[in-house]
């Protein structure tokens, strides 16, 4: 049998670190087996724990010390408030110079790396005529597995001092990937926002008016993870030649969808020669607000365990986890089994392009689909101050609304986003008025497009 000896060591030494704020030079040597000669075949684990002690030992000793609030005295800012309806959830502190640092919370996605932050609503209590400088941090978020910043599409936030008239604050852009917001206040309150908020007691005054209409109609379809009544809107004669499906708001922050279903609702409401005119041709369906529990809470994207409700419509949603979802496939299932199939859904979104997301599922009726978006991005561009355009011709967004409802149901399905930080064809800031026009022009683009297309 052949001895074994003890194998020889050789000391490497650690490259010194050193933190100019509070530590000297730290050196230390690490023991690991020499490969060479006889001892060639000795295994490293020796090598592996030496080495992993070792770093855990200089972890330890490098690490910074807990770093103390910057004690800032006289400052103008009282608090920021986070306690009403719909505001983002955030904490604050101070730099040196008196900035406010306004760091956001990431919603998570479940079995995910992929995080999202980015909803803004919240209250200023500072005195009269002080001017603050507010920096957002937290803004490194992850999709697809990707990092990115979305400082680059935080481009404007909106102010106003009673929660109801707002209006528009470009943003400064700032090297590693931070925004900058300078407000002046007018009072000892002021809201701020990322987009004029929608919330769910605007919804409810919404829908209220709604239920008073014998063309309108309000079911409950299902309930959200926290138990919240999911409601679908109809508007219209269920036995019209065409449908048209629209949902807006599955993602939290995303506001803008909310008012362009207002705008089209009320126009289809007026009760004109137009308006019946339209409502002879087709039907229109809303939900309204998919993702009723992250509008209460001020979340960013996610519903409350972590489901995207704009992805995973390639396959059947799960119950427990997205029952938003569920509760309209089970509706648009028993729509197609009664023979009253959608001809058109439009998921409404808000980011900072505002394409249309025309996806490409294999499916055989791809060409037809894609001359048919095309004619809805003509009449969009004829009717609204839609001038942003389409996705390129080698786009494709599976699981997406769009792209699943194309595939799974052979429905014609789009995403149309609308950009959060100016409107190219109105040379002008979003507002919740123009998108409320949108949606009034809609109206005259369905009318359109339904008397132009082969279904």
């Amino acid at each position: 049998m052949e001895s074994r000896r003890t194998p020889s060591l050789t000391w490497i030494p650690v490259l010194p670190m050193l933190n100019t704020e509070w530590a000297a030079t730290i050196c230390r040597k690490i023991a690991v087996p020499k490969e060479s000669g006889h001892n060639a075949a000795v295994p490293r684990r020796f090598a592996t724990v030496a080495l992993a002690f070792a770093v855990t030992v200089l972890v330890l000793l490098v690490a910074e010390p807990a770093m103390s609030a910057i004690a800032v005295t006289n400052h103008p800012l009282e608090f920021i408030d986070t306690s009403f309806e719909n505001a983002s959830p955030v904490w604050y502190d101070f730099a040196p110079d008196g900035t406010v640092l306004v760091h956001l919370l990431y919603d998570h996605e479940r079995s995910s790396p992929n995080r999202a932050a980015g909803h803004i609503h919240f209250q200023l209590h500072a005195k009269p005529g002080s001017r603050l400088t507010l920096e957002f941090r937290n803004l490194d978020n992850v999709w697809n597995g990707i990092s990115g910043s979305i400082a680059r599409e935080l481009k404007t936030v909106v102010i106003s001092q009673d929660g109801r008239e707002w209006q528009p604050v470009p943003l400064e852009s700032l090297p590693e990937n931070r925004v900058q917001l300078r407000v002046e206040m007018p009072g000892p309150r002021l809201y701020v926002a990322r987009v004029e908020p929608y919330r769910i007691s605007d919804l409810d005054q919404f829908l209220a008016g709604i239920r008073t209409n014998r063309l309108g109609q309000v079911t409950v379809i299902g309930r959200t993870v926290q138990r919240r009544e999911l409601e679908m809107i109809r508007v219209g004669n269920p036995q019209a030649a065409f449908r048209v499906f629209l949902r807006a708001r599955a993602h939290a922050w995303e506001s803008g969808g909310n008012y362009v279903v207002e705008g089209l609702v009320h126009r289809l409401l007026e009760g004109d020669a137009e308006a019946r005119k339209y409502l002879e041709r087709y039907c229109v369906y809303i939900l309204p607000m998919a993702n009723k529990d992250g509008v209460a809470q001020g979340r960013t994207r996610f519903n409350l365990q972590g489901k995207d409700l704009n992805r995973g419509w390639d396959k059947p949603a799960d119950p427990a986890l997205a029952p938003e979802n569920v509760a309209l496939e089970q509706w648009l299932e028993r729509m197609i089994k009664s023979g009253q199939m959608p001809h058109l859904a439009l998921e409404l979104h808000n980011d900072g392009n505002g394409l249309l997301h025309v996806s490409r599922p294999p499916v055989p009726e791809l060409p037809r689909y894609l001359e048919r978006m095309a004619t809805l991005e003509q009449l969009l561009r004829k009717h609204t101050w839609f001038t942003e355009g389409s996705t390129k011709e080698a786009f494709r967004n599976s699981g997406t609304l769009g792209d699943g409802w194309l595939e799974r149901y052979h429905i014609d399905a789009a995403v149309h986003e609308f950009n959060c930080n100016w409107i190219a064809g109105l040379k002008d800031y979003p507002s919740a008025k123009h998108w409320r026009s949108y949606g009034e022009k809609l109206a005259s683009v369905l009318y359109e497009y339904f008397g132009a297309v082969k279904l």
